[in-house]
């Protein structure tokens, strides 16, 4: 099932393949750039139960690694990752041809495993046909952003994606773990840079998301009126240059957890493969067709900071006054019907690294707040929502 070749692989996926690809991040909302995704696919979705409680207790290194981790085994099991995906810092979705549905099937059920028996952690996680979300009266349409020439990231509308995520978390269409000891293909996930620190005094995680009864015109002005309160006050927060390297043994019992047991051999050799990598960042000089610096500027453009999946995500930057301006923008938005949001402040960022080869370009990096991130904000967002219910005043969710 696996060994197929790639181009029947990429003659079944050609739908999302052939979608044209756009590069301003500002057209997110105009319809004209999404399209249906076909009924015969499949969804597929993960979360990471009570992501919060672990990030808390210091683990948000090990549920970035989760969450990234189901893209990482769907890319390698393909042989490429030219497919719809979204990473959500504490779990991840993406989208297959039916054809490949026990594929999706098989390796959710074995990164679920793998989160269970190396890291404790519950991963849920789901399968469910874009006929069925349908079916349900929501749609799934997709759209290819481009941040550099060299990746291009799934953007999801429609509202589908949403409305299968709160299915999943409400028990439907669950995928149960594998047995003990599946170890899933994660070749070439990695976070092997340090936390990056802000430049600007604040790394900001925000969620908007549409109100039930929002109109759709009013919540796609309110992201234009976002995005364009960020442009000049924030920046990616991967800064020129790429972040710093980790000390090649910090991190490597994480990484090493993708070999399963026994994997002393494993290990040895991700240590030796570390620290060459480390000398070669360290010299900045070309070896063989590995170019330190043309990597690091790839990096750099071909980062996943923010994406549209039925709502905006956006991991910023920016100076503490653009806070307190989104938060106040938010919080009118939110009185008045059109949005609902969630925002966490933390001073540094998160990278989990997806690379199936350093020599190429179209390696993936996904960022997250170094401290909660996505999931943090979300509990704010849901937060809120619980306080709407019971008619609490809002406070302040910054």
């Amino acid at each position: 099932m696996t060994d197929e070749p790639k181009a029947d692989i990429e003659s079944e996926a050609g739908f999302y393949t052939r979608l044209p690809v756009f590069d301003s991040f500002s057209r997110l909302t105009d319809p004209g750039i999404y399209t249906p995704l076909p009924d015969d696919w499949v969804l597929g979705l993960t979360d990471v139960v009570r992501s919060t409680s672990a990030i808390e207790a210091g683990r948000y290194k090990q549920v970035n690694t989760v969450a990234a981790s189901v893209i990482a085994a769907i890319s390698n099991a393909l042989g490429s990752h030219d497919f719809p995906f979204v990473f959500g810092g504490d779990g991840a979705a993406f989208a297959l041809p039916a054809s490949r549905a026990d594929l999706a099937r098989e390796t959710l059920a074995g990164v679920a495993a793998w989160a269970r028996d190396e890291f404790h952690l519950e991963l849920r996680a789901a399968l469910v046909s874009v006929s069925e979300i349908r079916s349900q009266g929501h749609d799934v349409r997709v759209a290819r952003f481009a941040p550099s020439p060299d990746v291009a990231y799934a953007m999801f509308s429609g509202g589908g994606l949403a409305h299968a995520e709160r299915q999943m978390k409400a028990g439907a269409y669950g995928v149960p773990p594998a047995a003990p000891g599946t170890i899933p293909n994660l070749l070439g996930l990695s976070c092997r840079f340090d936390e990056i620190k802000s430049q600007r005094g604040v790394i900001l995680s925000l969620i908007v998301l549409p109100a039930a009864k929002a109109d759709a015109s009013a919540f796609d002005a309110l992201i234009a009126r976002v995005l364009a309160a960020a442009e000049g006050q924030s920046e990616r927060p991967v800064p020129a240059g790429g972040p710093v390297l980790s000390s090649p043994f910090r991190g490597v019992v994480l990484e090493a957890k993708g070999f399963g047991r026994p994997r002393l051999r494993s290990s040895l050799k991700l240590v030796a493969q570390r620290l060459g990598a480390f000398l070669l960042f360290r010299l900045g000089r070309p070896v063989g067709g590995f170019d330190p610096a043309r990597y690091l500027d790839q990096l750099v453009r071909n980062t996943d900071f923010r994406k549209f999946d039925d709502g905006l995500r956006m991991t910023l930057d920016c100076t503490p006054a653009l806070v307190d301006s989104l938060g106040h923008m938010l919080a009118q938005a939110e009185m008045e019907g059109i949005a609902r949001y969630g925002m966490h402040r933390q001073d540094s960022a998160l990278m989990t690294c997806f690379v199936p080869s350093p020599t190429r370009s179209d390696h993936i990096h996904f960022v997250d707040g170094a401290m909660g991130g996505y999931a943090m904000a979300a509990r704010a967002l849901k937060l809120t929502a619980l306080m709407h219910l019971v008619g609490y005043p809002i406070i302040d969710r910054v």
